[in-house]
């Protein structure tokens, strides 16, 4: 039975915006900020709110904010204030919980002159100071000024959904922003690259909090706050919240948590359908959107508007599944195919994205968003599902190689399978069986250095080929593994898989998928909720045991057998396909001379980065089939691009 529509009245319900927010803070005195620099920096995010622009300026501050209304269209201008204008708050995303929070603020004896959640922000500071974040339920990034305090609050949301970078010149000011080119765009800016940073870059595809590819600018990592005073040195930000991973003290059979979870899951996806502007969700014909689509459907009065993108080559079409649901829930449903050619994203990318990144599932991503906003303005989407319920296959993988470590002591292990690992050769033309290079130095490497091997675009060696000798020199022996290692120290997961799906929360979720599909929707002004990173929801599954989530071969064992009422069974039991696309034909075909310049250009030779003949090596060897580097070569085609578009900014 379907419930009422959830769509919002202006009288009831919050003042929303997916937006951009900017600031820059003297930390040392109260000099004057230009109001046109800061215009111009906050224009620099226009895309992310092209429906209004807020500035405010006093001695030593200026606040900037963009705005794509959703909620509460007449109203909700920023920066917002308290009652007599000391806090000032400018803010990006939804507080879920607002409803709740305003009597229990106003029990307290604040005052509200809105029914507004970025209201709720500045009161529950006035409350409860840096520990308001733990008081807010949602996605978001915010600035808080107090001026009686002379303080300045930083804080983003528990899984990073919303993005913050902040930076301090070499004058005294702080500058942040949602996008890094707000940062680029300041006077006093350096853009000095960070070698540690171009090491990360090659191995993962992208920058992982908390650097950028500045050595000058930061971003502030999910879950994580930052009090500044003026007349103090900016400090470390400090956590405030990380996935628990503990046990559940009472144990659940398999069929009560699966019952639980679809009321957990629908739950969550009900918060996330409060809009008063057109929304829908994204439907790739996967499980984890499908399971967003069926759970709106039953909330929804109206059919629920979903989007797709089909391929036109049958191995990347994921399109006839989509369908299936579609025509299940009788969604109001829109696809449109994108030629496999639709390679002229490369130059737009670099530019959404402001600092390399390597996943070229942003080229669909970019193109899905594109289609949805043509009839939606909010959008929900199943990200965060894989994470969530152990759904990669290379949890599986892992699983399996930690076994054999374990058979076997490192000692032993290490020598012995890295012998095999460095003579075996590479064989990407081979069956899969007889492709056990790396399968052999996975097995040499200790279990975070295992997990590292195999989610690298480039491997140890291989980037030890791509780099120059006087690069390897200044990098000082340091190797991206130290992300994971990082994290790995304060993880509190128990068992293997958990504790891989654990970093992955920390590094690949935040810094690829979610960043990925922040810049792609923001490039379109659309706003894209996410279901499966309600933190309530992702800390009860958490605590489940591991063989719920992945059971033999079957990852996300659970979630599909709670959904087998809702989805075909042929949605849930087929073989994942994801968002890809064919890099490797590409370079051997439309894209080798713009790759071939890329790798060849003066600029990739004036870094001092590379081994220039290596690159040429590495293009010819894939453009006449003997390797398979599509992966190491789009990256380092969008570091060209990266450059390129650093040059045009500059």
């Amino acid at each position: 039975m379907k419930q009422p529509s959830l769509i919002a009245t202006h009288n009831s319900l919050l003042a929303t915006d997916m937006c951009g927010i900017t600031g820059v803070f003297d930390l040392r005195q109260q000099r004057a900020i230009n109001r046109d620099v800061l215009a111009r920096i906050n224009d620099m995010q226009s895309h992310r709110g092209p429906d209004e622009a807020g500035l405010y300026l006093e001695p030593g501050l200026g606040l900037g904010h963009r705005r794509l209304s959703i909620i509460d269209i007449a109203a909700g201008q920023q920066p917002l204030f308290n009652e007599d204008g000391s806090v000032a708050v400018v803010f990006n995303g939804e507080i879920y919980n607002f409803l709740d929070l305003i009597p229990e603020l106003t029990a307290l004896g604040h005052t509200f002159k809105t029914r507004s959640d970025t209201e709720t922000i500045v009161h529950a500071w006035e409350q409860w100071g840096e520990d308001c974040v733990h008081h807010f339920r949602g996605m978001f990034a915010f600035a808080l000024w107090d001026r009686n305090r002379q303080t300045l609050f930083l804080a983003r949301d528990r899984l990073g959904v919303k993005p913050l970078h902040y930076a301090v010149s070499d004058d005294g000011f702080l500058v942040f922003g949602s996008e890094l080119k707000t940062l680029t765009a300041w006077p006093g800016f350096r853009r000095v690259i960070d070698d540690q940073a171009v090491e990360e870059y090659f191995a993962y595809g992208y920058v992982p909090e908390p650097r950028t590819i500045y050595s000058t600018a930061r971003k502030m990592p999910p879950g994580h706050r930052l009090l500044i005073r003026r007349g103090e040195k900016v400090g470390e930000p400090r956590e405030y919240w990380d996935v628990p991973f503990q046990p559940h003290r009472l144990a659940l059979s398999l069929a009560d948590a699966e019952h639980e979870l679809i009321e957990r899951l629908r739950e969550a996806v009900k918060v996330r359908m409060i809009a008063e502007v057109p929304l829908g969700a994204f439907l790739s014909g996967g499980v984890d959107s499908s399971a967003v689509v069926a759970m709106m459907a039953g909330l929804s009065e109206q059919p629920v508007k979903t989007c797709s993108i089909a391929f036109a080559d049958p191995k990347y079409n994921e399109a006839d599944y989509a369908r299936q649901v579609a025509s299940r829930y009788q969604t109001d449903h829109r696809v449109e195919t994108v030629e496999v050619d639709d390679y002229s994203l490369v130059d737009e990318l670099a530019r959404l994205y402001d600092e390399p990144y390597a996943d070229s599932s942003a080229m669909p991503t970019y193109r899905v968003c594109q289609l949805a906003r043509k009839s939606v303005t909010v959008a929900l989407s199943g990200d965060g599902g894989d994470e969530n319920f152990a759904g990669y296959r290379r949890y599986r993988w892992h699983s399996y190689e930690e076994r054999m470590r374990r058979m076997m002591p490192y000692s032993i292990r290490k020598p012995l399978f890295g012998f095999l690992g460095a003579t075996y050769p590479k064989a990407d033309w081979a069956p899969k069986v007889l492709r056990a290079k790396t399968t052999f130095e996975a097995m040499a490497r200790d279990t975070v250095e295992g997990y590292f091997h195999g989610v690298s675009v480039m491997g140890d060696g291989l980037r030890a080929r791509v780099f120059s000798p006087e690069f390897k020199r200044r990098l000082n022996g340091y190797s991206a593994v130290e992300v994971l290692r990082r994290h790995q120290r304060n993880n509190p997961a128990r068992d293997m898989v958990s504790q891989v799906q654990y970093l992955d929360m920390k590094t690949y979720l935040v810094g690829d998928i979610l960043t990925k599909v922040d810049r792609a929707s923001m490039a379109h002004a659309l706003e894209v909720r996410v279901p499966f990173l309600d933190h309530k929801l992702m800390e009860w599954v958490s605590g489940l045991p591991v063989d719920f989530k992945l059971q033999g071969t079957e990852g996300k064992y659970m979630l599909k057998q709670a959904l087998e009422p809702y989805l075909p069974h042929d949605i849930m039991y087929r073989r994942k396909m994801g968002f890809s696309i064919p890099l490797a034909e590409w370079f051997r075909g439309p894209l080798k001379d713009k790759l071939s310049a890329a790798l060849r250009s003066p600029r990739m030779a004036d870094t001092g980065l590379f081994d220039m003949a290596f690159l040429s090596r590495m293009a010819d060897e894939h453009a006449r089939g003997a390797r398979d580097y599509s992966s190491p070569l789009w990256a380092l085609l969008m570091f060209e691009a990266f450059l390129r578009n650093q040059e045009i900014q500059a």
